[in-house]
This record gives C-alpha cells, sequence and structure tokens, in this order.
C-alpha cells in the first residue's frame, strides 16, 4: 500500500473551503484514496461528510493511503496540495 505523511497547510485546518477542495482533488484522482489523523480510522478521501468527522486542524499530520494501479502519483499530488494549503485546485489536478 502505497502512504503519503503530510503536515496540514492550511491554517484552519480541513474545514469547509479547504476540505472541499481536498475531496474535489481526491475525487478527480479517479483513484480511491483513504485519510487518516494520526492514530484514527481511515476515512474515504472523496467524502466531504467523512473529511470533515475527522477534526483535522492546520498543521497536523494526516496519512493519505491507496493500494490501487496509479496510487503513487495521486497521492504525491494530494500530498503537494494538502501540505501547500492551495486556495484553488491546479490545472494538474
Amino acid at each position: 500500500m502505497a502512504e503519503r505523511r503530510v503536515n496540514i497547510g492550511w491554517a484552519e485546518g480541513l474545514h469547509a473551503r479547504p476540505a472541499s477542495i481536498f475531496v474535489r482533488a481526491a475525487s478527480a484522482t479517479g483513484v480511491p484514496v483513504t485519510i487518516t489523523k494520526a492514530g484514527g480510522t481511515p476515512v474515504n478521501a472523496s467524502s466531504m461528510l467523512a473529511v470533515l468527522s475527522l477534526g483535522v486542524q492546520g498543521g497536523e499530520e494526516v496519512v493519505l493511503a491507496s493500494d490501487a494501479a496509479g496510487a503513487d502519483e495521486a497521492l504525491d499530488r494530494l500530498a503537494k496540495l494538502v501540505a501547500d494549503g492551495l486556495e484553488e485546485l491546479p490545472e494538474t489536478v
């Protein structure tokens, strides 16, 4: 299973707008991805409610994981998005 550990780059964490950006990016990869807060249970990264339920704050570490074909590329793109705290989806997502 491929995974990436990354700190949340959005000051407000994965709430409202940042979570929406992340979920859209995760869905756009076409690869099933999970996101986990340290010591937590993995949730579907393409589910807004699941991502919001994690209660991830800015600066906290999350683990992105997938065992599907194309996982490495998808996780690299999502990890960059999360770490940089981008306000818009980049063209490459």
